[in-house]
C-alpha cells in the first residue's frame, strides 16, 4: 500500500503565492528584478522572470515535499550539467545568502523557494505534430539523461510519490475517488488492474536507478535546426527525479507522445528503438513498457481529475486534461500483446513463428495442389476501372474462379486494393491476416491440433493457450467447451452438396484477442507474429509474396541514370491510378495533385481501349499514309487561333521547343533568342539553353550560350517590380535587351516565354506585357513563340491557351504534356510559310511523333475533354480551390500568395511577407507531410518554395477540399 504521506500529497494544492509575492521574493532574496509572469504547474508554482540579460525560474513547493529531495533534485542537474552529454539542463541559482534552497512563510503557510536558469526554447506539448525524426529525439534524449543519472547517488532520490509507477496501483484506487464519471472510473480501474497483473510477475527483474521520471512533451525544450524543424535539446522540470525503474522513465515519454499520435500507437516506436539503441533494455523491461504506458495514462488521468477537485483555477492541469484523456483513449485501444510484439520487433527481438509442422490437415479432403489462387492485390488483371470499389468485388472474384476451378482461396499477407480509401489521411488496413476459401458445400473440416471449442454464433475458435484457429462457414454439432484432438472431424463447410461454400481461416497466437481481418501494412510485420499464416494447415503456401520496393528502389538506383531523379527520398511504389488518384504497391491512395501530364487522370477506359485497339491494327511512322495522322493535325490546327494552320507532331514538350527554336532560326535566318530568366522550357540542347531556372539547373545563368539572351523575369510577386502596374518597367527591360542586340549588329530570332509564368507557380504576366513584348519582336524581323506545354490545353479553365489570357496571337505554339495523357505526344502549330522555311533545310521527322497510336491517344483526349467538360471542371473546381487556399492566407502567415487560374496554381509560401523570405525548408517538410497524409506534392520555383498545383483536369471538388484541408491540418500542426 501507499503510506499515508504519499496519499496527502496527492491532496494537495498549489502554493497561495501571487504575482507580487514572487517580484518581492525574487528582489529581496536573489537580488534579481524584471518582468514576471506565472507558467504551469501541477502542484508548484513557477514564476518566470525576464532580467534583461537572462532569464530565470522562480520555483516554489510546498514544505510537505522534504527539503533533501529539492536539494537532490538540484544536484542532479548539477551532475548533468558537468557531463557531456550534448543536452542542456537548468542550473541551480544560488540566494543572495549562499543557499539553494531557501524556507519562506506566506500567510502562515511554509514553502520551498529555488531559482534555476530558464532555458530557451519551446516545449512541444502543444505542436500536434511530431516527425518521426523529433519523436526517435525523445527517446535519445531519455537514454542520454538515464545514462547521466545512472551512478548518482543522493538520499534525497528515496522518496513516495504519486508518479512512481512501483506504486501505480494502489495510488490509482486513490486518486479514483475523484473521477465523478462512473463510466470513466470503471474504464480506469479496468485498464490499471490489467496493467499492473502484466507488469507484477516482471516487476522483480526490472532496474532500478536514478531517473528523470517527467521527460514528456512538456518538459523537453527544442529549437528549430537545419530544415526548420524544432528538435530537442533540452530537459527541464527534475521535480519527478528519483530512483525507480529505469523502463518506467522511457513509459513517461511514451505516454506523452501519445497524444501527438493521430491515433497510431506504433508512433512512438521510433523513440524506444532510439532509447534501446542508446542505452540497451532488457527482455522483461521491454514486455513491462506497454503496460507500464497504461498504468501512466490511467494516473495521469485520475490525477488530473483528483487535482480539479481541489484547485478547480488550474489553468496548467485544465490546460492538459484534454490530451491526458486523449492518451488514456489510444493506450487502452490496443491490445497489449500487439504492443509488447512491436515493441520487442522494435528493440530487435522478435516473436518466433509458432511451430505447426505436426499439424494435421485441416481440409483432409482438399488435395493441396487443387487451390487456385485469386489475384486481389493492387496489379491484379481482374480489378479493372472501379470495380475495386464494389465492397463484393472480392467475395465475386473468388467465387468466380471456384466455379472455374473447383477450390480458389484469397492469399494471406495480400495487400488488397478493394480495402484502399481515397482522400484518406491515414493508411488503410489493407494487409490480409486471413485467408477466404471458395470450395465445395459440405466439405469436410479437421481440428488440426489438440483445442477447446468454443462457439460464437457462427464464428467457431479452436483455442489453445497458446494459439487459436479462427473459423467461419463451419457447420458443426460441437458445444461450447467440448474438447478435441488433432485431426477429429469439426464439421463441414455449409451450402448445398454440389454447390460452392465459404471459409474464412485465421489463426491468432493472443486467446483474449478477436484478431482483425485486415493490418495496415506499416503494422504488418508484428501482426502477422500474432496471427501468423495458416499455410501449414493447407499444405500449401497460401502466402502472398513479400514487398520487394526497397529491392526494386536500389536496382533502379544502380542501372538508372542518377540524373533521372525520383521523387521523395524513401518513396511510396506506385503500380495503378484511376482519375485523380494514385495506388501504391500496398493499396495505399494518394490524391495526385502535382501530375500535369494525365491531363484525363489515371487509368481511363475509353482511352485504353482506344489504344489497344490502335495497337493491335498498326502502329509505325508518319512517313506512312494513314488517316489518324491528318485527322488529328486537322483538329490540332482548328484549335489555334486563325492562320496557324500547320501542325508538327514530336515526342516531347522539349522536342516540341527545340522545333520551335528552329523553325525561328530557319524562319529568320538569325540565331539571337529572347527569353526569360527563372523559366523551364525542356532537356534538349536548344530548349535548355532557353532554360534559366536555377531550380532546374543550378549552373543556368552562368552556361548559357551567347545566343540566348534572358531578360528580367516578369514576376511581379517578388521580382524588381511588384504589383499590377509594372508592365511598363517590365517591356523597358525587354527594350534594353532588344538595344543591346541590335548595337551589336546581330539580328532577332524571336522570344520564347510561357503565357503563364509556369516555373514560378502559374503567376500571370503583367496586363498587356507580352503585347507590348511581341510588338517590338515583330519590328525587329523575330518571331513570337508561346510555349503552351504546361500552362494550355484548357488547364487554365478559363482559357484554352494560356495567351489568350494576355491576348494576343503568338507565331508558334509549342504543346506537350496532358495532349498524350502520359503518352510521348507533343506538337508545334504555326504558319505555312514558317513550316516550308525548315522544309529549304530538309526533311524534319520524329520517330514516335504522328504515330498512329499517338493520333489516336490525342484524338481520344480531346474528345473525353470535350465529353466530360474538363475545362469547364478545371475552372469551377480550380476557382473553388483557390478560393480556399487564399483563405488559409488569412489565417497562416507562412502563405505569402496564392497565384494561378484553374488548376494551374501556385501556393507560395514565405518567412516574411515584407521581406518575401522564401520558406524553401518549410516547403520541403510541408511537401513530405502531405505524403504521409495521402497527397502527392512537390516543391517549385528558383527557391523551391512553391507548390505547384497542376493534378489532372477531373479533379473532383471533394478532392480538393481533401488536398486544402490536409494543408491546414500541417499549417495547424507543424510539419
Amino acid at each position: 500500500m501507499a503510506d499515508s504521506a504519499l496519499l496527502q500529497r496527492t491532496e494537495l494544492a498549489r502554493p497561495n503565492v501571487t504575482i507580487e509575492d514572487a517580484k518581492g521574493i525574487l528582489s529581496d532574496y536573489f537580488g534579481l528584478n524584471g518582468s514576471l509572469r506565472e507558467l504551469g504547474s501541477q502542484q508548484d508554482r513557477n514564476f518566470l522572470i525576464d532580467a534583461g540579460n537572462e532569464r530565470f525560474v522562480l520555483k516554489v513547493t510546498r514544505a510537505e515535499y522534504p527539503r533533501h529531495e529539492l536539494e537532490a533534485q538540484n544536484q542532479a542537474m548539477d551532475h548533468l550539467f558537468s557531463m557531456d552529454l550534448g543536452l542542456r539542463v537548468p542550473e541551480p541559482i544560488a540566494a543572495l545568502t549562499g543557499e539553494y534552497v531557501l524556507r519562506f512563510e506566506i500567510d502562515g503557510e511554509h514553502y520551498w523557494l529555488r531559482v534555476l536558469t530558464f532555458l530557451d526554447g519551446e516545449p512541444l506539448t502543444r505542436q500536434k505534430y511530431l516527425s518521426p525524426e523529433v519523436v526517435a529525439a525523445f527517446g535519445d534524449v531519455g537514454a542520454k539523461i538515464a545514462i547521466g543519472l545512472k551512478e548518482f547517488r543522493h538520499h534525497g532520490l528515496d522518496r513516495t510519490l504519486q508518479w512512481d509507477l512501483r506504486r501505480a496501483g494502489p495510488v490509482a484506487l486513490h486518486l479514483l475517488k475523484s473521477v465523478k464519471d462512473q463510466k470513466q472510473r470503471d474504464r480506469i480501474a479496468k485498464a490499471m488492474i490489467v496493467a499492473v497483473k502484466r507488469i507484477q510477475p516482471l516487476a522483480a527483474a526490472l532496474r532500478v536507478q536514478p531517473i528523470h521520471h517527467d521527460i514528456t512533451d512538456d518538459n523537453i525544450v527544442a529549437r528549430p535546426d537545419a530544415k526548420g524543424r524544432l528538435m530537442p535539446d533540452g530537459v527541464i522540470d527534475f521535480g519527478d527525479v528519483m530512483n525507480g525503474w529505469l523502463v518506467a522513465d522511457l513509459a513517461v515519454t511514451c505516454a506523452s507522445l501519445l497524444h501527438h499520435a493521430d491515433g497510431d500507437p506504433f508512433f512512438i516506436l521510433p523513440a524506444i528503438r532510439a532509447f534501446h539503441a542508446r542505452y540497451p533494455l532488457e527482455e522483461g523491461e521491454l514486455k513491462a513498457l506497454w503496460p507500464l504506458v497504461v498504468a501512466r495514462a490511467g494516473i495521469l488521468v485520475a490525477s488530473s481529475e483528483q487535482q480539479l477537485s481541489i484547485d478547480p483555477d488550474n489553468d496548467y492541469v485544465l490546460g492538459n486534461i484534454g490530451h491526458e484523456r486523449e492518451i488514456f483513449e489510444l493506450a487502452t485501444s490496443v491490445p497489449f500483446s500487439l504492443m509488447e510484439a512491436a515493441i520487442l520487433d522494435a528493440a530487435g527481438h522478435a516473436l518466433p513463428e509458432p511451430d505447426l509442422s505436426q499439424a494435421s490437415a485441416l481440409l483432409p479432403e482438399i488435395a493441396p495442389e487443387r487451390l487456385r489462387f485469386t489475384d486481389l492485390s493492387v496489379l491484379s488483371p481482374a480489378l479493372v476501372a472501379d470495380n475495386w470499389a464494389d465492397p463484393e468485388i472480392d467475395w465475386k472474384l473468388l467465387a468466380r474462379a471456384a466455379i472455374e476451378t473447383g477450390v480458389a482461396s484469397t492469399r494471406y499477407g495480400e495487400c488488397r486494393l478493394s480495402y484502399t480509401k481515397t482522400r484518406s489521411a491515414q493508411p488503410p488496413a489493407t494487409f490480409a491476416l486471413h485467408v477466404d476459401v471458395c470450395l465445395p458445400g459440405g466439405t469436410q473440416a479437421a481440428a488440426p491440433f489438440d483445442a477447446t471449442i468454443l462457439r460464437d454464433g457462427h464464428h467457431l475458435i479452436l483455442s489453445t493457450p497458446d494459439l487459436s484457429l479462427h473459423l467461419d462457414g463451419i457447420e458443426t454439432t460441437l458445444e461450447n467447451g467440448a474438447k478435441i484432438a488433432a485431426g477429429d472431424p469439426i464439421g463441414h463447410v455449409g451450402g448445398a452438396p454440389g454447390g460452392v461454400g465459404g471459409l474464412r481461416i485465421q489463426l491468432c497466437r493472443d486467446p483474449d484477442l478477436v484478431p482483425p481481418l485486415f493490418a495496415k501494412p506499416r503494422q504488418s510485420e508484428v501482426w502477422r507474429r500474432i496471427c501468423p499464416s495458416p499455410s501449414q494447415l493447407l499444405g500449401i503456401d497460401v502466402d502472398a509474396p513479400a514487398s520487394a520496393s526497397g529491392k526494386l528502389l536500389a536496382r533502379r538506383k544502380a542501372t538508372f541514370a542518377g540524373a533521372q531523379k525520383n521523387y521523395y527520398a524513401n518513396p511510396p511504389q506506385i503500380e495503378r491510378g484511376w482519375r485523380e488518384h494514385l495506388f501504391d504497391v500496398d493499396g495505399r491512395a494518394y490524391l495526385d495533385m502535382v501530375n500535369n501530364v494525365t491531363i484525363l487522370g489515371h487509368g481511363n477506359p475509353k482511352l485504353a481501349e482506344a489504344v489497344g485497339r490502335q495497337w493491335a491494327l498498326l502502329n509505325t511512322n508518319s512517313r506512312f499514309h494513314y488517316a489518324a495522322v491528318a485527322e488529328f493535325s486537322d483538329r490540332l490546327a482548328a484549335l489555334a487561333p486563325e492562320g496557324l494552320d500547320t501542325v508538327f507532331l514530336v515526342n516531347s514538350g522539349s522536342e516540341a521547343v527545340d522545333l520551335a527554336i528552329r523553325l525561328a532560326w530557319a524562319h529568320t535566318g538569325s540565331r539571337h533568342m529572347l527569353s526569360l530568366l527563372e523559366a523551364y522550357h525542356g532537356w534538349t540542347v536548344a530548349s535548355d539553353a532557353v532554360s534559366t531556372s536555377i531550380a532546374d539547373n543550378p549552373r543556368a545563368l552562368e552556361t548559357r550560350p551567347d545566343w540566348v539572351h534572358p531578360v528580367l523575369s516578369p514576376n511581379t510577386y517578388r521580382g524588381r517590380f511588384r504589383g499590377d502596374d509594372t508592365t511598363d518597367a517590365y517591356v523597358a527591360a525587354v527594350a534594353e535587351k532588344l538595344a543591346t542586340i541590335e548595337e551589336s549588329g546581330a539580328g532577332l530570332a524571336g522570344f520564347i516565354a510561357e503565357s503563364v509564368y509556369g516555373n514560378a507557380g502559374g503567376i500571370p504576366l503583367p496586363s498587356g506585357y507580352l503585347d507590348q513584348v511581341y510588338a517590338m519582336v515583330r519590328e525587329r524581323g523575330g518571331l513570337c513563340i508561346a510555349d503552351e506545354v504546361q500552362v494550355g490545353y484548357g488547364r487554365l479553365g478559363h482559357h484554352f491557351w494560356g495567351f489568350e489570357q494576355q491576348g494576343v496571337v503568338p507565331d508558334i505554339i509549342t504543346v506537350a504534356k496532358g495532349m498524350g495523357n502520359g503518352q510521348p505526344l507533343g506538337a508545334v502549330i504555326t504558319r505555312r510559310e514558317i513550316a516550308d522555311n525548315l522544309e529549304r533545310e530538309g526533311y524534319f521527322f520524329s520517330s514516335s511523333g504522328g504515330s498512329p497510336v499517338s493520333c489516336v491517344v490525342g484524338m481520344t483526349v480531346l474528345d473525353i475533354m470535350q465529353e466530360e467538360g474538363l475545362q469547364d471542371n478545371a475552372r469551377a473546381v480550380g476557382d473553388h480551390l483557390k478560393a480556399r487556399l487564399e483563405a488559409l492566407g488569412e489565417r497562416f502567415s507562412l502563405v505569402g500568395a496564392v497565384h494561378g487560374m484553374g488548376l494551374y496554381l501556385g501556393l507560395e509560401f514565405v518567412l516574411d511577407r515584407n521581406t518575401l523570405e522564401p520558406a524553401t525548408r518549410e516547403t520541403a517538410s510541408i511537401c513530405d507531410r502531405l505524403l504521409e497524409l495521402g497527397v502527392i506534392m512537390q516543391p517549385t520555383g528558383d527557391h523551391l518554395n512553391v507548390l505547384k498545383i497542376k493534378p489532372p483536369l477531373c479533379l473532383s471538388r471533394d478532392s480538393a477540399d481533401f488536398f486544402v484541408d490536409m494543408l491546414e491540418k500541417i499549417l495547424t500542426e507543424g510539419w
